[in-house]
């Protein structure tokens, strides 16, 4: 058995897209691995890879390095390869049909239309692994969403963002440590809306 678990954050690579709002389960991975000093130093399996060890687990952080709509094509063989069993593989990823400053977990479930969760269903053969949706929101009036989530966030959504992203790590570290006891029927945080810093 292994002691491993996967973490992995969606996103598209390349610098281009790095501050979408698409790649925020990529920023996630990329927080977690600066404030635990994890260095992304390895590719494997179509997938860059940071490990490590949090609170005594051995840890591996990923992003695909294939398109977004091939997720599966790499986190189906790293988990393989690594043994993970599906219970210790975290996905985190965004998602059109909530706020932003909401956050979802779920142990199984449907791909809800994202199309890079559809890859890793189909690739894993099953829909029974734990999510963190990370909401963005709905594009503004008639702008195509596929359009809508390539591009970066506003600079007055900055401050939220940011927010969601201290509070995805958080939840991403009490999953590691609680496994199966943490929020087993799902569960749902809402950020409540932020002061304006004007005067």
């Amino acid at each position: 058995m292994t002691d491993f678990a996967l973490i992995v954050g969606l996103g598209n690579p390349g610098a281009r897209y790095a501050a979408n709002r698409h790649n925020i389960g990529y920023q996630t991975v990329d927080a977690l691995a600066a404030a635990h000093r994890f260095d992304f130093n390895r590719t494997e399996h179509r997938a860059q890879t940071a490990h490590g060890s949090i609170g005594g687990q051995r840890v591996i952080l990923a992003k695909p390095q294939t398109w977004m709509n091939e997720s599966g094509l790499a986190v189906a063989p790293l988990a393989r390869f690594y043994k993970i069993p599906i219970e210790r593989l975290l996905i985190i990823y965004d998602d059109l049909d909530i706020p932003l400053g909401t956050l979802r977990f779920r142990n199984e479930g449907s791909s809800g239309g994202q199309r890079g969760v559809q890859s890793i269903i189909q690739h894993l053969g099953g829909q029974s692994f734990p999510r963190l949706r990370l909401g963005i929101g709905r594009p503004p009036g008639r702008m195509d969403p596929a359009a809508y989530v390539l591009q970066n966030f506003s600079k007055d959504d900055g401050p939220l963002q940011w927010e969601v992203l201290r509070l995805a790590q958080q939840l991403a570290l009490e999953w590691l440590a609680r496994g199966a006891d943490f929020a087993p029927t799902g569960k749902t945080w809402r950020i409540p809306p932020l002061e304006s810093q004007e005067p």
